[in-house]
């Protein structure tokens, strides 16, 4: 089977790019696999993740304006190159079926294109973002944007969400829910005996770290020896929006904004708590790689991922903007250490769910569906 993954590149740290490199490297070493990923703005820039050399890569140099919007006049300019170098990469590759990752440009015409080649598309974020422009009709352009999109993804042969929660969101029938595969298992656990509470991701506003350092500062007045670190990257000026805020509450030896890192399995297990402030997610993969490593997680109840993955036997759900109460939360798993433990080991049996085999197999299944569908044209 070929297989072509979509996505705009692989050089920025990501949940969508660590995911994509898991499963790309899973069906690479598969017997009768191959595999291509296609990216549009690669840059020459290093992978971020290890890809397997089976793996085959292309990019299209289609290089988007990232500062503005895929539909600003200047990037709409560069979308006839990007249908046409696409179109021609697929026919030369010739395809089994492909796959969009990231939610770019290529999402809206990836369906009309070569309609022979089964199309999925993957969802990593909340839908529930797009609820008030649905249901409020002064945002007329936005809602007619999104009956367009609701038009696009009704083409597509499948589309891939990752849980139940999300699955709501689409009138079509064309929806199938795969989690995100676990990365890694280890057979050591965190021991829970450093003063360090952990947390990763892209640096970007939708993952609300600055209210994560606001909830430190509440923290900080009671618990005096223990630190925060901040994994990840993203738009300096916004790092540094970040570090002045710390810079301003006086918290510089307590929060550390410790930039990107491709260990974080062995910074999990030197940390003793986990937390997200995120306002959306739809089924976090550090969330599952965190409970594989035998930490409890607080995290806000945020549409919809943490609540799929997080129970009161493994951690802690705290409802949005409730800073004093997350900061409770936090003392209370500082000051209790057998809790911890106790919560520790039962995220890692809820993690266990999701190893990278049983996940795959979920792919599998779809990928034969799609290939064995006589009917299309």
């Amino acid at each position: 089977m070929t297989i072509v993954f979509l996505i705009d590149q692989m050089y920025m740290h990501g949940g969508i790019e660590r995911v994509l490199s898991i499963k790309a490297n899973y069906f690479a070493v598969q017997e009768n696999a191959e595999v291509h990923i296609i990216t549009s703005e690669q840059k020459n820039k290093p992978l971020c993740y290890q890809l397997h050399p089976n793996i085959r890569l292309y990019d299209l140099h289609i290089d988007y304006h990232r500062e503005k919007s895929y539909f600003h006049p200047k990037n709409l300019l560069k979308l006839p190159k990007h249908i046409y170098t696409l179109r021609k990469k697929l026919k030369t590759i010739s395809p089994d079926v492909v796959i969009v990752c990231s939610h770019s440009t290529d999402t809206y015409f990836v369906p009309f294109i070569l309609k022979r080649i089964p199309k999925v598309k993957e969802f990593h974020f909340s839908k529930a973002i797009e609820v008030p422009y649905r249901e409020n009709p002064s945002h007329w352009k936005k809602t007619y944007f999104l009956k367009f999109a609701d038009y696009v993804q009704s083409k597509y042969d499948r589309l891939i969400v990752l849980n139940t929660d999300e699955a709501k969101y689409y009138a079509t029938n064309n929806v199938s829910i795969i989690p995100n595969p676990l990365t890694f298992y280890p057979e050591v656990i965190a021991k829970l005996e450093e003063k360090t509470v952990i947390t990763a991701g892209r640096i970007a506003h939708v993952k609300g770290y600055d209210r994560l350092i606001a909830i430190w500062e509440l923290v900080a007045n009671e618990i005096k020896d223990w630190r925060l670190e901040i994994y990840g990257s993203g738009d300096p000026a916004y790092v540094q929006m970040l570090q002045d805020e710390i810079n301003k509450r006086n918290l510089q030896h307590q929060v550390l904004l410790m930039g990107a890192t491709d260990q974080i399995q062995a910074k999990l297990l030197q940390s003793s708590l986990f937390v997200m402030t995120s306002h959306n997610e739809c089924f976090p993969l550090v969330l599952l790689e965190a409970q594989a490593c035998g930490l409890p997680i607080i995290a806000y109840d945020c549409p919809h991922g943490p609540r799929n993955i997080i129970n009161s036997e493994n951690g802690c759900l705290i409802p949005p903007n409730e800073a004093q109460q997350f900061a409770n939360a936090i003392i209370k798993q500082i000051n209790n250490q057998e809790m911890s433990k106790k919560m520790g080991e039962n995220a890692r049996i809820n993690a266990a769910k999701y190893r990278l085999d049983a996940v795959m197999k979920q792919w599998e299944h779809v990928f034969k569906s799609l290939t064995t569908n006589t009917s299309r044209l």
